[in-house]
């Protein structure tokens, strides 16, 4: 990003130099030395898919077979490139060290990394659940799943467990708190631990405001928000054991904008959407809460209404990223919530939509 230094400024690169040279120690001019360990702790030469030396010690991931390696560089060239002696450590992910003068970090993608850890996972059995369950997996989670119909855990646990993670399948029916009990309690009894919970289980159908009866207005209540709010109490002892716990609510681009014959459904994930941000303050900094209102996705649901190739043209077309969403897109962003790379982030309601600002078709109702 280009910059122009002002009167009484030094340049950029000097300024950028101080800033990351905590150790003050001028070295000879030499390109920065590039060392590997294997885990037998014998050098090896690997081959390197990216090394960014923006920082006095940076971390990478090298590809080399089947066993990754620590790669520690040493005599960076920083700003316009004075080297610099470097210590030689690779930080943990969560490992970043602030000082007044200088950051030492991690290479980024670590940080999205979920290894050791624990989610729940509810609605897992199918669309964003299931992606959900699986992109957690891959980032090195075990996984807690959760629905009403057996054999569509046990298929997701079964993937899970094909990635080389431990998982659980748990039949719940989140409307019934004993369920909600027992999933947490197996939860913590099979896999040992909590530490990331993903409230995804809901969804209603859409009716005009005036066929819409009192007992289902309730049960739009009951299956969207209150679930996931006894789920989250039922969660938080063990989320907050390790100071690290992650809660994501799956919430809807219905809570946000004006959508005709949606009044129970979007009236739910508006609640869950401040149920959100009204429990982060309480929980952080042990738990974090955040998010997704998630816009067109092509889930089962959605699927059986963009069988109709006109409503799934007008719906691409009048969406910005000019396609539906995937299940993929929506646990992408579950990752980054889940994982340290967002420790910084709580109370936040983000929107997975393709871009939209206003619903991409309507559901006809009738006039009053």
């Amino acid at each position: 990003m280009a910059h122009d230094a002002g009167v009484g400024e030094e340049p950029p690169h000097v300024a950028l130099a101080e800033a990351r040279d905590p150790f003050g120690v001028e070295t000879e001019e030499r390109a920065p030395e590039v060392r590997t360990l294997a885990q037998d702790g014998e050098p090896r030469q690997p081959r390197l898919e990216a090394l960014q030396a923006d920082a006095l010690v940076q971390a990478a991931v090298v590809d080399d077979g089947p066993t990754s390696l620590a790669v520690v560089v040493v005599g960076v060239v920083v700003g316009r490139g004075r080297p610099r002696a470097a210590q030689e450590a690779v930080p943990t992910p969560n490992d970043a060290v602030h000082r007044a003068d200088a950051t030492v970090r991690v290479m980024v993608l670590e940080r999205f990394r979920l290894d050791g850890k624990v989610a729940l996972v509810t609605g897992a059995g199918r669309g964003i659940g299931a992606a959900t369950a699986l992109a957690l997996a891959e980032a090195g989670a075990d996984v807690a799943c959760a629905a009403r119909t057996a054999a569509d855990i046990e298929r997701t646990a079964s993937a899970v467990r094909e990635r080389g993670r431990r998982a659980v399948a748990v039949p719940t029916d989140v409307t019934v708190t004993t369920d909600l009990e027992r999933l947490v309690a197996a939860t913590v009894s099979e896999l040992g631990r909590l530490d990331v919970l993903v409230n995804n289980a809901g969804g209603w159908l859409p009716r005009p405001l005036l066929e819409t009866s009192e007992r289902a207005f309730e049960a739009a209540l009951r299956f969207n928000v209150t679930s996931a709010f006894l789920l989250t109490k039922l969660a938080v002892p063990h989320l907050a054991a390790h100071g690290e716990g992650s809660v994501v609510n799956i919430s809807s681009r219905a809570a946000s904008m004006v959508q005709p014959a949606f009044v129970a459904y979007a009236t739910a994930k508006a609640a869950l959407s401040m149920m959100t941000r009204a429990m982060a303050p309480e929980l952080a900094p042990k738990v974090r809460v955040n998010a997704i209102e998630v816009g067109g996705v092509e889930t089962d649901a959605l699927a059986q209404v963009l069988r109709d190739g006109e409503t799934r043209r007008r719906l691409e077309e009048n969406t910005p990223m000019r396609r539906v969403g995937h299940p993929d897109d929506v646990a992408s962003a579950v990752c980054y919530l889940a994982s340290p790379a967002s420790g910084w982030v709580t109370g936040k309601v983000f929107e997975v939509d393709g871009g939209v600002e206003a619903p991409a078709f309507t559901v006809p109702y009738p006039p009053l």
